[in-house]
């Protein structure tokens, strides 16, 4: 199997040198040359646990990676979750259930790729004999995932450019409280997006990128999505079997690799009945779900940061399937976005799109305390603001899956102030005490790249 850029203008790549990549040379993102049919794995994979199912999985993709070297380096990317069912989906009532996707190490679904591309980088470092400098942009969750899949590994450095206030107290002190020498936390004067937005310009001047060997760790990695398809199979098969074809995953999300994900296991032959996309008030994904317009809005900081997101980097995979895999047509409608701000998608309004595929919902500030609220009450379960948002709008007729994307103990304030518990865990504990080191950094490429350059391995 190969992979080719969303854009067209880059050679094909093996697994490995996609990977390592990150961000195609071209400005486009990394997708397999052709999904493979998983139709006929289903029955076969059903009673696998999540680290050899994960495993069958990954190596669909990873023909360049021999099979006895790529088991370990699965396995030992869900060695420090705490659950023992990695991913277990719980039954609240006879129709919904809560995929939890937040007992990794840093306790958000991040860990799920992140912890697995780490291994895949240290592999790389081995194998190649080169180092490897990762950069990545994040609103929460991913840069603390992401350093903690890298930490202390011999060979790499990590960059994680965050919006400096925008972000939980405690998200940041995941970040900026390890103490370790190769990881470096960017608080970017600015938002998420302007975060992404020099990540994706320090990745276009190929020259630096090649001189650092540096590699991208956001979802814009082909690798993380991949990973995060796991999940979803996994907890599809272990619902009724009447349920199944007619379930829906409710996929909190703002940069939109979470819910691609999933659809992209569709495509693949598994028979997931749809999708919702659920947004805070930064809801650019719901806009173009329910009009099919895609434009850029100011972002209002919320209750749910992770979300707190504009430019969906991940919506470019999805384009290049909807315009029928043309990457001429992917790259006038990139180049049309980029330059007006916003574009027309008619095949995605509610009228013109695949039945049975997609809904969206929007949740404001003022609506996730209720939700937290009313979950806590009927159910005695609680939820973090990004998963209470994937609680609005459930259909009583589907069974629906909502997938609790991170641990309320991330969120203290927020729970706190909804009903009167304040969540704990030992691992946050333990970053209180810490001193933050953090970098002020301008969000400008060239501050960037300098800061790289004076620190890279």
């Amino acid at each position: 199997m190969r992979f080719i850029s969303t854009r067209g203008n880059t050679e094909p790549h093996s697994f490995s040198d996609a990977v390592a990549v990150g961000l195609a040379p071209d400005g486009g993102l990394f997708l397999p040359d052709k999904l493979p049919d998983l139709s006929g794995q289903i029955a076969r994979w059903s009673g696998l646990g999540y680290g050899d199912l994960c495993f069958e999985f990954m190596r669909i993709f990873a023909e360049d990676i021999p099979a006895e070297t790529l088991r370990p380096l699965v396995a030992q990317a869900y060695v420090r979750f705490s659950d023992p069912a990695i991913a277990p989906l719980r039954r609240l009532d006879e129709r919904l259930y809560v995929l939890e996707l937040f007992h990794g190490p840093t306790l958000a679904f991040k860990d799920f790729a992140l912890q697995l591309l780490g291994n895949l980088y240290a592999h790389q470092c081995l194998v190649r004999r080169e180092s490897i400098n990762a950069l990545g942009a994040t609103s929460g969750d991913t840069g603390a995932a992401a350093i903690h899949g890298l930490l202390g590994r011999p060979g790499t450095a990590i960059f994680i450019l965050y919006p400096d206030g925008r972000v939980s107290p405690l998200q940041e002190r995941q970040m900026a409280c390890t103490a370790a020498e190769n990881v470096f936390a960017l608080a970017v004067d600015g938002t998420f997006d302007d975060a992404q937005a020099v990540l994706k310009e320090v990745f276009g001047d190929q020259a630096f990128r090649s001189r650092h060997h540096l590699s991208a760790v956001n979802s814009i990695n082909l690798a993380r999505v991949l990973a995060q398809c796991v999940y979803y199979l996994f907890a599809w098969l272990r619902l009724p079997a009447r349920a199944r074809e007619e379930a829906e995953f409710c996929v909190p999300t703002g940069n939109f690799g979470n819910v691609l994900a999933g659809w992209m296991l569709r495509r693949m032959g598994v028979p997931i009945g749809r999708f919702r996309v659920a947004t805070n008030q930064n809801d650019i994904l719901y806009r173009l779900f329910t009009t099919g317009e895609y434009w850029i809005a100011p972002v209002h900081p919320s209750l749910a940061p992770s979300m707190d997101i504009q430019v969906a980097s991940n919506f470019e995979r999805f384009l290049y399937y909807i315009l029928g895999e043309d990457p001429d047509r992917v790259r006038a409608a990139m180049h049309e976005f980029k330059t007006e701000g916003r574009r027309a998608f008619p095949e995605l309004a509610p009228h013109g799109s695949e039945p049975g595929e997609f809904s969206a919902s929007r949740c404001t500030d003022a609506e996730i305390p209720g939700i937290i609220r009313e979950v806590h009450r009927r159910y005695g379960y609680i939820v973090d603001p990004h998963t209470a948002c994937g609680f609005k709008d459930l259909n009583p007729a589907r069974t629906s899956i909502v997938l609790a994307t991170a641990s309320p103990a991330k969120f203290p304030d927020t729970i706190r102030a909804a009903i009167g518990v304040e969540p704990t865990d030992p691992a946050l504990e333990m970053l209180k005490g810490r001193p933050v080191v953090k970098i002020p950094i301008k969000a400008d490429s060239d501050s960037v790249k300098a800061f790289v350059a004076a620190h890279a391995v």
